[in-house]
C-alpha cells in the first residue's frame, strides 16, 4: 500500500470520526500528494511520495517557528501537531551509527579529503540513504569528517 493510499484511507477514517483537525490536515496532505501526481504526470513512486511529505513538514516546522515568534503560541502548536502527523507516513530516520558508516563509505568512496569536496560526497551519501535520513544532519557530520 503506498504512502498516498494510506493517506486517503486515514482520512476516510478521520472524516467517519468526525476529526476536524485531523482530517484537515490529512486532507492538505492529499491536496500536495495528488498535485505533485498531476506535475508528474501519472503516479508517484514511493521516493516522491517521501520527498513531498517532508517538504510539507518542513513547511509545518518554519510555521510553527514564525507564529512562536509572533506570539501565537496556539497557531504554532497546530502547526507542529500537523508536522507530528505528516512525520507518522515517513519512513524511520537512519541511526546515528549506520549514518556515519555510511559517510565513511562515501569518503573512502570519492577520495574527499577537503570541504570542496564535499558535495560529491552529500550526493554518495543521499543516494544509498534512500530518503531515510535528514539533509542537514548528513551535513554536518560529512563537515565535520572533512575537517
Amino acid at each position: 500500500m503506498s504512502i498516498t493510499e494510506r493517506i486517503q484511507a486515514d482520512t476516510t477514517a478521520a472524516a467517519k470520526a468526525q476529526d476536524r483537525e485531523r482530517l484537515a490536515a490529512l486532507r492538505l496532505l492529499l491536496d500536495a500528494l495528488n498535485k505533485e501526481a498531476k506535475e508528474a504526470r501519472g503516479p508517484l513512486d514511493e521516493q516522491r511520495e517521501v520527498a513531498v511529505l517532508k517538504r510539507e513538514r518542513k513547511r509545518r516546522g518554519e510555521a510553527a517557528e514564525a507564529y512562536r515568534k509572533g506570539g501565537r503560541d496556539e497557531a504554532a502548536a497546530s502547526e507542529e501537531a500537523e508536522a507530528g502527523l505528516i512525520e507518522a507516513y515517513l519512513p524511520a530516520e537512519i541511526s546515528d551509527e549506520e549514518l556515519e558508516a555510511l559517510v565513511a563509505d562515501a569518503l573512502s568512496e570519492t577520495g574527499a579529503a577537503s570541504q570542496k569536496e564535499m558535495g560529491k560526497v552529500m550526493s554518495a551519501v543521499m543516494a544509498k540513504a534512500g530518503g531515510r535520513a535528514d539533509g542537514r544532519r548528513v551535513s554536518e557530520l560529512v563537515r565535520s569528517r572533512l575537517s
